[in-house]
């Protein structure tokens, strides 16, 4: 999914940043607490790489995702 939004070139940058966030916060919206640690950890993985994504469209809004996700 996240190739698909970053291959639209109907959309502009800003509106690509929107749907990747949107996915990233869908995805943790359907954890719940009888979510194994393993869900949890792919979910995690997932948004690592839809904020790299968000880094290539915009270096500052990307690294700053990132960073604050290792803390």
């Amino acid at each position: 999914m996240i190739d698909k939004i970053m291959g639209y070139t109907s959309i502009s940058d800003k509106e690509k940043i929107n749907r990747l966030l949107e996915l990233d916060s869908n995805m943790y919206t359907n954890l719940g607490c009888d979510s194994t640690k393993t869900e949890k950890l792919e979910d995690k993985k997932n948004s690592r790489a839809i904020y790299r994504a968000i880094r290539q469209i915009d270096e500052r809004i990307g690294r700053s995702l990132l960073e604050h996700m290792d803390k």
